[in-house]
Formats: C-alpha cells, structure tokens, sequence
C-alpha cells in the first residue's frame, strides 16, 4: 500500500516538472520573438533635406539632415515642411518735422556767439565816449572786419557819429547805444524785403525751385533741409536730383527725401543730362500734384564760361514745361567778401530771387547779409546755423539784429 502512494506522489511530481518546462520554454519564446520584431522592422520616418538659399535649392541644408518628424499614422498625409516665419525689415520711419516758425529765435545764442564783432567790439567802442577820428577809424575797421561792406559801413557809421553828435553827453551809457546799434543795423538788413519762399501751387501745376551755388557750400544737404521745412509747413514736395556730375549727390539727395516721405527723381546712370533729368522732375511733379519741386543741380565755379552755360540750359529747358517761381543762390557765408563776386555771376546767369546762407555759425560774418542784399538786391531768405537736420531756419531780420547786439 505504501508502495502504491509513493508512485502516485512521483507521478504528480513528474507530471508538474514537465509543465513548469514548458511554461517556461513558452515565455522564452515569446520573448525572443518580441525582440526580433523591433529589431527588423522598418521605421515609418523620412528625412527632410532643405535646399539652401545662397545656391539656387541645389543643395541640401545641413542643418536639416539627420532630423526626423514625428512618425505619421498609417495613411496619414504627409506633414507638411513648416519653415519658420522670416520677420521682415521695417521700413524706416517717416520723420515729420517740426514747424520752423520762431528756429530762428531759438537758435538766436549759437547765432549770437559768431558775431561779437558787431556787437560786443562796436558797443565797448561807442559806449567809451569822447570819440575822436582814431577811434571812429576803430569803428569803421570792426565793420568791414564783420563782411558789412565799405558802403553799408559808411552809411552807418555816419548815422552813429550824428546819434553821437546829437547826445551831446560825452559818455554814453552802453542801453542807449544798443537802441541806437540796434535801429540802424535793423534799416540796413531791410525788414521790408519780402523773404516767403515761393512753395505753393500757382493755378494747376507746382511751384518749382532751382537751387544753384558753388562747389562745397553745402548745396545739397541745404536742399534736404529745405524739404524738411516745407513738409513741416504741409506742402507736397518733390525733388530733382540734376546734380549728376558728383555720383553721390543723388544718392545723398534720395536719403534726405526719404526721411520725411518726400519722393526724388533722378537718373538711373551717372553723367546724364543735368537739364533732362530737371525736365522730368518737373513733369513728375505735375503729375503728382505736388505743391512744389526742389531742383538741386551740380555745383561749378563761378569762374567757369562753360560751366554757367549750362546752368542758363538747365533754366531754359525746365521753363519750356513749366515757369521757375523761385532761385536760390547757396553761399558759404565764411568766404566773406568773394562770395559776393559768386553771387554776380550766377544772378547773371540765372535771375536768382533769393539768398541761402549757409555756415553762419562758424567763423562767418554776420555783415554779409546787409552786403549780399545791397549787392543783388534780393533778400536772404534762408540762413544755416548748424549741421543738424532741422539747423536751417527762415530769415527774420529783427531775430537776425537781436542776436548780435544782445
């Protein structure tokens, strides 16, 4: 009997090493299985190769290769190559000036510390008292000293000796001869000459300004501060560059047009025709309905016959489209005396309507306004007082007398 339960306990035995073989001869197999799958199987991805920019798409992007999407679910539309957005430049601003009624006055003191000669010598001469002939030759050579011109500093030095002569006081206290200072110099600067830049339609067309001088007055840069003082006054302008013999003036024409949104008209080449390139300028501002059209053209040496016919051609050829309302001759107001002899010769060969000066802030003198005005008889309109942007102001002869008596 015992016999008979020790077979049946090893059966069982037997029977339950043979299932736990199997079992696990089952697991391995499984396992094994799984790990071939993942190892054979094919990956659902693609590499995306960019073409570059700088060689037409020929080539790859190397940035790019080696980079895989998320895989796709089966049928699935391929995800599309999202570049990223390129952020575009900004254009530059457009400046909107401010007005220029009163620059003058605020720029008064620069104006003030470049004409002691006039004001401070002359009032420290005439305040002393008991002047005799010396002293008035002492006068007379500060005036001509300060550009007023042998003329004008006769004539005002004769009305000083009869203010002096009259007084009577010996001693003259330095407030009464600034009045007098002050009174005379106002009459020879002439705040009667009408100054108004010509910049507003005349019936159905723009009016159009031709602005001419010698070379390195500064001729150019004045027309881009003029542009400025016109938008400040809400005028349409546009501008001509018929400077086409220097290859940056057109250049440096369109930067100052651009920065307060005014358009220039110029020449696709270097050394066009000056007088054709002014035409179109004018033709372009009518049709634009500008309010007026600024025509730089190329600085030349008063000196020079051939040169200044061809300025008269430029004049000739814009008024065969349109009438000129306006010329403005540009001087270096630090030449003194010798810009009076430029200013002869380009009134001859244009009829210039009005006077720019420009660097009065240097060592300029402030007499040559009196002897520029008495010389061709048309006004200062325009003075440049500095290098910046807004430093070109409209003449104001009591503004112009205030600052160099104090």
């Amino acid at each position: 009997m015992l016999n008979q339960v020790w077979e049946v306990v090893t059966l069982v035995v037997a029977i339950a090493v043979v299932i736990g073989v199997a079992v696990v001869g089952l697991v391995r197999g499984r396992s094994g299985r799984s790990r071939s799958l993942s190892a054979t199987a094919p990956a659902a991805t693609t590499v995306i190769e960019r073409p570059r920019a700088d060689d037409g798409g020929d080539k790859a992007d190397e940035g790019s290769v080696g980079t895989l999407p998320a895989i796709q679910p089966p049928n699935a539309p391929p995800e599309a190559d999202v570049l990223p957005d390129i952020e575009e430049p900004l254009a530059p601003a457009v400046e909107r000036p401010e007005s220029a009624r009163g620059r003058l006055a605020r720029l008064r003191a620069r104006l003030a510390r470049s004409n002691t000669a006039i004001g401070n010598a002359l009032l420290g001469l005439l305040s002393r008292g008991d002047l005799d002939e010396a002293a008035w030759e002492e006068v007379e050579d500060t005036l001509i000293g300060a550009d007023l011109g042998v003329e004008a500093t006769t004539e005002l030095v004769a009305r000083l000796r009869t203010k002096v002569k009259v007084d009577g006081s010996g001693a003259t206290d330095e407030a009464t001869v600034r009045g007098w200072l002050r009174a005379d110099l106002l009459e020879l600067v002439d705040p009667s000459m009408d100054r108004r830049i010509a910049s507003s339609r005349v019936g159905d067309r723009p009016a159009v300004i031709l602005v001419v001088g010698v070379n390195g007055t500064g001729k150019t840069t004045t027309v881009g501060k003029l542009a400025r003082v016109l938008v400040a006054e809400d005028r349409d302008v546009v501008l001509g560059a018929a400077d086409t013999f220097r290859a940056a003036a057109a250049d440096q024409l369109e930067t100052w047009g651009a920065r307060v949104g005014v358009p220039t008209i110029r020449s696709d080449r270097d050394g066009a025709d000056p007088a054709a390139v002014a035409f179109d300028a004018v033709t372009a501002g009518a049709e634009m309905e500008a309010d007026v059209v600024i025509i730089d053209t190329a600085g030349r040496l008063h000196n020079k016959v051939g040169l200044m016919d061809e300025l008269g051609k430029v004049k000739r050829v814009i008024e065969k489209k349109s009438p000129i309302d306006e010329v403005l001759l540009v001087l270096d107001a630090t030449t003194g005396q010798n810009g009076l002899r430029q200013a002869e010769v380009f009134s001859e060969a244009v009829t210039v309507t009005g006077i720019v000066l420009t660097k009065l802030d240097g060592t300029a003198k402030g007499g040559i306004v009196v002897a520029v005005q008495r010389k061709l008889g048309v006004p200062v309109k325009l003075i440049g007082l500095g290098e910046g942007p807004d430093d070109l102001a409209p003449f104001d002869a009591e503004a112009f007398v205030d600052a160099i008596v104090g």
